[in-house]
């Protein structure tokens, strides 16, 4: 189909189905129950930008930035932007270690429930097969089409194939290459760079200056947005991904009546095939009950009312491959998990394979240790719901995005909560003694439960409990030997 006959299926299939592209009528759309009990799911960034290798996955945009680090180290490497541009880490990008079946099997040891390749970043190279870009891993690069080898894997090994695609923000992602002499100017190369709009509001200087993008005057044109929207169904068609992601452009004005037609297309489309399925989006793109709202790289300070997710990163200076990249530790993630679960949360985290398609040591590393610590604990995790507070100590997020790189200082007196039938689950946090002290399940006038039992997760025991005015002791009959935190499973009466 071309884009006239693609917007007509889509209005057609709008037409007839149970979703219209109103807010009233997308509103009240169900988080998927699968998604709501997997709690953790992993993100893939892997393309063109994992050859150079530096700094981080905006590669392309800034190395035709002369403000920025990547535009000496491109020149210092690669010689003239005019002569080596981005498209010409293509042939580079090999992938020729990747197996998706080994990724999957990696992502399955870890725990994860559901899969998410970033189908297409910011700069433009598709990762699956589309017949609306000629600038993707199957024709090009790996020869291959990575989305649907994840996809076929997945399904293989019964995780959820999900899809990403930052397509939107690719109308002006490039266009510092307009700055300089540079490929992006060759109108040889637009269909890879886009349309490279520059403005001054659109430069680095003042790109992310503010978060009220919906406002902004600069808006892409109905040219763009038409060929946003088809592009994007045909992903959905094409590969019925069980969440489809966005990034943050997508919240522009201009987008708006878009993102209802696409919203009511893939919600229809779903019926169609018998799926359940959500969009996760960013600041002020859906209304709140129409998708579900992700934080990057960030969390809640408290309970959301309604289920939400936060997508971070293992590396914690690049979503993508990159050379220099430092990682946080398996603590610190399982940390971060388990609080977000207690806040009604799911947890995306990110791995960013080398241009050979392997996961590096470290993310292996940390996915292999996160798996081993859910196997144990992964019952507090899984199909939990949180309980009437999230937890007890002094340690807590900073609301908002971008504020998780550093770990949370932890200790034997933070405690997180989630519940399962009949069952509270409370996790410490940092355990430094075989003695313990729940205060939030002290006796008094307010308590509306009893306990029947108490048990830990693990190769511990319990020697003693007893619950009082002070809370719930309990003792053990070691002090743990991990640091990373550990599982009571208290019983309700």
């Amino acid at each position: 189909m071309n884009h006239e006959e693609y917007l007509k299926l889509i209005n057609k299939t709008i037409e007839k189905g149970r979703y219209k592209d109103t807010w009233s009528s997308l509103s009240n759309h169900k988080v998927p129950d699968w998604y709501y009990k997997a709690k953790f799911g992993i993100f893939i960034h892997w393309g063109i930008y994992s050859v150079p290798a530096f700094a981080n996955e905006w590669y392309p945009r800034n190395m035709y930035d002369k403000g920025q680090r990547e535009y000496e180290f491109h020149k210092e490497h690669f010689g003239n932007h005019k002569d080596f541009g981005y498209k010409d880490f293509i042939p580079f990008f090999k992938g020729e270690k990747f197996n998706a079946e080994e990724w999957i099997s990696l992502f399955k040891e870890a725990g994860a429930k559901y899969v998410m390749p970033a189908c297409e970043h910011h700069d433009g190279f598709a990762m699956y097969d589309t017949v609306f870009n000629k600038w993707n891993s199957v024709k090009m690069g790996p020869c291959k089409d990575i989305a649907g080898e994840i996809k076929k894997a997945c399904d293989k090994s019964g995780l959820t194939f999900c899809a990403s695609s930052h397509r939107a923000e690719h109308y002006f992602f490039m266009n510092m290459g307009r700055t300089i002499e540079s490929d992006v100017n060759d109108e040889k190369y637009r269909d890879f760079y886009g349309p490279a709009f520059y403005c001054e509001e659109l430069s680095t200087a003042k790109l992310g200056s503010t978060t009220d993008d919906a406002l902004s005057p600069i808006q892409p044109t109905k040219e763009w947005l038409n060929d946003w929207l088809v592009r994007t169904c045909e992903l959905i068609d094409n590969y019925k991904p069980s969440i489809l992601y966005f990034d943050w452009w997508i919240q522009n004005v201009a987008f708006k009546p878009y993102l209802k037609k696409l919203c009511a297309y893939y919600y229809n489309r779903a019926e169609e095939w018998g799926k359940e399925v959500t969009i996760n989006y960013k600041h002020e793109a859906f209304p709140p009950t129409v998708a579900t709202f992700d934080v990057e790289r960030g969390a809640l300070t408290g309970i959301s009312p309604i289920p939400w997710q936060t997508d971070t990163a293992i590396g914690k200076y690049s979503w993508g491959y990159t050379k220099d990249n430092q990682f946080k530790s398996s603590r610190q993630i399982i940390c971060d998990l388990i609080d977000i679960v207690s806040k009604n949360g799911m947890l995306l985290l990110n791995v960013g394979p080398k241009s050979d398609g392997t996961i590096t040591d470290e993310e292996t590393d940390v996915l292999k240790e996160i798996g081993q610590w859910m196997k144990t604990n992964g019952d507090g995790i899984y199909e939990t719901t949180p309980w009437k507070k999230f937890g007890e100590g002094e340690v807590n997020n900073i609301g908002g995005y971008f504020q998780d790189n550093d770990e949370k200082k932890f200790t034997n007196s933070d405690y997180r909560f989630t519940y399962k039938n009949g069952f509270i689950y409370a996790f410490c946090m940092r355990p430094d003694s075989n003695n313990f002290l729940v205060k939030s399940f002290c006796i008094n006038g307010s308590h509306d439960f009893e306990i029947a039992n108490v048990e830990v997760l693990g190769d511990y025991l319990i020697t003693k409990s007893c619950r009082d005015n002070n809370g719930l002791s309990i003792t053990l009959d070691q002090k743990p030997s991990t640091d990373k935190p550990i599982c009571f499973k208290i019983e309700l009466l």
